[in-house]
């Protein structure tokens, strides 16, 4: 679907996992849903996020597999592993940085979200994005979502580290980066006294 982008907004999922459900059904994940659903600070909200997979202009997954069985496509999309070449290593698990790819010991594959391939490549929208009542996950033209008062963006920052995605996050206006520093995270004040010794 030329012209469509990929939006994901944390502030609009209501926790229904009609995604997840929906991934179920999609015909090359082999009953298997691809989506990473979270509950954010469950012992104090019941808000929930729904992810796909980023789909990385330089795809550390790809890049630390051994045995090359994770592609890129000409339009952006990094696929699953090749089944004959994976080797079930956790290689892309470990090096993902928002911990996209899972392992499926079943399979003896890494599987991961590859934006419903089967269906975005004849024109269809992805699964989750058909389904999600809250569009929180969205697959459109950049000018449908520009009425939105989030604004897209698909640069993140770990640390130092610059990622740019396929995929764009609604993120509050003003905002054009996304910084995911977990040092910064787990060092907050909060934690550290909590790890204190009485």
């Amino acid at each position: 679907m030329h012209g469509y982008e990929f939006y994901i907004d944390p502030s609009r999922c209501i926790g229904c996992q009609s995604c997840v459900k929906a991934c179920d059904e999609c015909e090359t994940h082999r009953g298997k849903s691809m989506i990473n659903f979270d509950f954010i600070e469950r012992g104090s909200t019941t808000a929930t996020a729904a992810y796909v997979c980023w789909h990385c202009d330089e795809p550390t997954c790809a890049m630390a597999c051994p045995a090359d069985a994770i592609k890129k496509g000409d339009d952006g999309i990094v696929q699953s592993s090749l089944k004959p070449r994976c080797i079930g290593c956790s290689n892309c698990v470990l090096a993902c940085p928002f911990g996209i790819p899972k392992i499926f010991p079943e399979f003896e594959q890494m599987m991961k979200c590859d934006m419903c391939y089967d269906r975005t490549s004849i024109g269809k929208r992805p699964m989750c994005a058909t389904v999600c009542p809250s569009q929180a996950l969205s697959y459109v033209r950049p000018e449908e979502i520009a009425r939105r008062r989030e604004k897209p963006t698909n640069v993140f920052y770990f640390g130092k580290q610059k990622i740019t995605t396929r995929v764009h996050m609604m993120t509050p206006p003003g905002t054009d980066t996304v910084s995911l520093d977990v040092l910064d995270y787990m060092w907050e004040e909060k934690y550290v006294a909590a790890a204190q010794p009485e």
